[in-house]
């Protein structure tokens, strides 16, 4: 990327400057390894710690898998198959979050039917209904340090919440029936890995004849 006239984001924050040119320094460097082309944003330590906890916990990792499980676990306790419910609401995440990396909810939007933006207008807010309130509970034990102290403790106790946590998420359907569809389809060029293992031990999974599988069409 660099070599060929790119760069990647990035933050970059001072909290101390004894010798009075920290922050050249640190927006020199940036310079040197490309990310100002792309942009670089001025924070601070705390700003950085709390919004990308937040992140995580809220939406990208803790907030966006609970959603996933939930719209599955509807479908399949409504009597529709495992497999499809797999495709409706894992599968074709990726389309929708590609859109809205590349240009927003509104090229999103934009991009899929009618009736899809229509739906999320008048569907989107029953779903996340009470979330807001939900989320600023979250910052807040991030912001007091109760998730940190949380952490901590769970570490130095050796780890057995953790431990039982990800044994139960394993074993979620969704888990299982993604595993087996996702290996017949080679170009997703799939993975098996157990929760924790080394990322130098994962392998690709075993592959069969691709099986055709729906997405959401753009109009």
């Amino acid at each position: 990327m660099y070599e060929a006239g790119g760069g990647v984001p990035a933050l970059f924050a001072v909290e101390n400057d004894a010798s009075g040119t920290a922050r050249d320094r640190v927006l020199a460097y940036a310079r040197g390894i490309g990310s100002t082309r792309a942009g670089v944003l001025e924070t601070t330590f705390k700003e950085e710690t709390e919004t990308d906890l937040f992140g995580e916990q809220a939406l990208l990792c803790g907030g966006v898998s609970a959603l996933i499980k939930a719209a599955f676990e509807t479908l399949v306790e409504a009597g529709y198959q495992p497999e499809l419910a797999y495709f409706e609401t894992m599968h074709e995440l990726k389309l929708i979050v590609d859109l809205m990396y590349r240009g927003g909810l509104n090229f999103m939007r934009f991009s899929v039917g009618d009736t899809a933006e229509y739906g999320d207008y008048v569907s989107g807010p029953r779903v996340a209904e009470g979330v807001k309130t939900a989320m600023k509970d979250v910052l807040s034990d991030i912001q007091s340090g109760s998730f940190a102290n949380r952490w901590i403790a769970e570490q130095e106790s050796g780890g057995a919440e953790f431990a039982r946590l990800r044994e139960q998420d394993k074993h979620h359907q969704i888990e299982q029936v993604g595993r087996d569809l996702r290996a017949q389809m080679a170009f997703l060029n799939p993975v098996v890995v157990e929760a924790g293992e080394a990322q130098s031990s994962v392998g690709s999974a075993a592959t069969a004849a691709p099986a055709s599988a729906g997405a959401g069409t753009p109009r």
